[in-house]
């Protein structure tokens, strides 16, 4: 038995979890961009702005990043989260630009008991981030792994 908000039996297929909002500031695009994707539409507005992405515009690794911190602020820091075996598909549909306020959800798919690990279950999840016009920014789905509540009750 676990004492987290989160445990495998609390997540409800069709269930939805909304989380942030989270402004997004030029320094810290900037700073993820200057050590690990340092293309000048990362770095400088200018460049940004004469690109196709229409102004200084986030890195998708920050992206994907700021959306994993947002989804753990709001459930997975308290959940018996045991990680996830792979992503199964991450698309960007908008760029990210500096001062864009950002909000998530996560909607539960399916749900299933593991057969080799009976207090373990997946938990198959389509997550979306949008900016502050209700544009989506990012898609992702992925498969989250969690600990049973009860795995004594489990059927």
């Amino acid at each position: 038995m676990t004492d987290k908000k989160w445990a495998f039996e609390d997540f409800e297929v069709g269930g939805a979890i909304e989380f942030g909002p989270r402004l997004v500031t030029a320094e810290e695009m900037i700073d993820f961009a200057s050590r690990y994707d340092p293309q000048p539409m990362h770095l400088d507005e200018a460049a940004g702005k004469a690109s196709m992405l229409g102004g200084l515009s986030a890195a998708g690794l920050f992206t994907a990043s700021l959306f994993m911190r947002m989804m753990c602020d709001a459930y997975i820091l308290d959940s018996t989260s045991q990680g996830a075996p792979g992503v199964d598909y991450v698309n960007f549909r908008k760029p990210l630009l500096a001062g864009d306020t950002l909000t998530g959800r996560s909607v539960i798919l399916e749900k299933r008991i593991s057969k080799s690990r009976p207090g373990l279950g997946f938990v198959s999840v389509r997550h979306e981030l949008r900016n502050q016009r209700g544009e989506v920014i990012c898609e992702m789905a992925n498969t989250g792994m969690f600990l049973l509540r009860n795995p004594e009750t489990a059927a």
